[in-house]
C-alpha cells in the first residue's frame, strides 16, 4: 500500500525540535481547550477531545494542565475565546500549504502570516486555492521493528487504510473517525505508538529532490511553525530520504 507523502513522518520527527523550542505544550493545551468547547468535556464522547487529550498525555504535558484546559473549553473556568481560521498559500517551488491556527486576534495573526510566507520566498493564497487537493487523514506512526504482519492483524478491522515503511518508522493512515479505534487496536496487541493524530494529506506530491530546494521550504514551514497561534501547517511535499539526512534549516 502507498500513495501518501510523507509530509505526517516529516513532522513527527521535527516534533523534537518543538520541544526544544518550549512552543508544543502551549500549542497542545490551546488545541484541548477548543476542541472542549466544540464537542464537550468527556473525551468517550467527544473524538476529538480524546485524540488531543491523548496527544498530549503522549507529550508529557502534565495531567492537571490538561484537566484545566479542557475546563476552560466548557466554561467552568474562564479562559480566552480562540477562532479556528484556516490560511493557504505556497512556498517556493509551487508546494501548496495549509495553515491551521487558533488565534484571539485575526488581523495580528494574518499579518504574521503573511509577513513569514514573504519574508522566506512563499506566498499567500486565496481561499480554496489549493485546499481541494487535501484531504483529512488519521495517522499513526510505530516503530518499524513492529512486525507488519502484526500490525496488519490488530489494526486492518480497526479501520487501517494505508501501511507504509518509511525508514525507521510505519506510517498508518486511517479514516479521522477511526483513528482512536486503530490506536486503541495497536495498543491492545502490544504495539508501541511514537504519535497518533489527524492531519491533511494531499493528492499530488512535489518532489524535493536537492538539498537547497528542501531547505528553502523547510524555512517557511519553520518560520510558520513559530508563530505561537500556529497549530498545523500542512503541505505537499516529499524529500528523498538521502536528501533529508543532509538538510538542516
Amino acid at each position: 500500500m502507498s500513495g501518501h507523502s510523507k509530509w505526517a513522518t516529516i513532522k513527527h520527527k521535527k516534533g523534537a525540535a518543538d520541544k526544544a523550542r518550549g512552543k508544543l505544550f502551549a500549542k497542545l493545551i490551546r488545541q484541548v481547550e477548543v476542541a472542549a468547547r466544540e464537542g464537550g468535556g468527556d473525551p468517550d464522547m467527544n473524538p476529538t477531545l480524546r485524540t488531543m487529550y491523548q496527544k498530549a498525555r503522549s507529550a508529557s504535558v502534565p495531567l492537571d494542565t490538561i484537566e484545566k484546559a479542557i475546563k476552560r473549553g466548557t466554561g467552568d473556568l474562564e479562559g480566552v475565546i480562540y477562532e479556528q481560521i484556516t490560511y493557504e498559500g505556497y512556498a517556493p517551488h509551487g508546494v501548496a500549504i495549509l495553515i491551521d491556527v487558533l488565534t484571539d486576534n485575526r488581523n495580528r495573526t494574518g499579518s504574521d502570516i503573511r509577513t513569514a510566507l514573504k519574508k522566506n520566498g512563499g506566498s499567500i493564497a486565496e481561499p480554496g486555492a489549493v485546499s481541494w487537493q487535501f484531504e483529512r487523514k488519521g495517522v499513526v506512526i510505530i516503530p518499524a521493528t513492529a512486525d507488519e504482519d502484526s500490525v496488519m492483524l490488530a489494526a486492518l478491522d480497526a479501520g487501517l487504510e494505508d501501511l507504509v515503511a518509511e525508514g525507521d518508522t510505519w506510517r498508518l493512515t486511517t479514516a479521522p473517525t477511526d483513528l482512536p479505534a486503530v490506536r486503541t487496536a495497536l495498543e491492545e496487541a502490544g504495539i508501541p505508538i511514537e504519535s497518533a493524530d489527524t492531519t491533511m494529506v494531499s493528492s499530488t506530491e512535489v518532489m524535493l529532490d536537492t538539498a537547497e530546494a528542501a531547505k528553502s521550504v523547510l524555512r517557511v514551514i519553520d518560520a510558520l511553525e513559530d508563530n505561537d497561534d500556529v497549530q498545523d501547517v500542512y503541505a505537499n511535499f516529499d524529500i528523498p530520504d538521502e536528501i533529508m539526512a543532509t538538510v538542516e534549516v
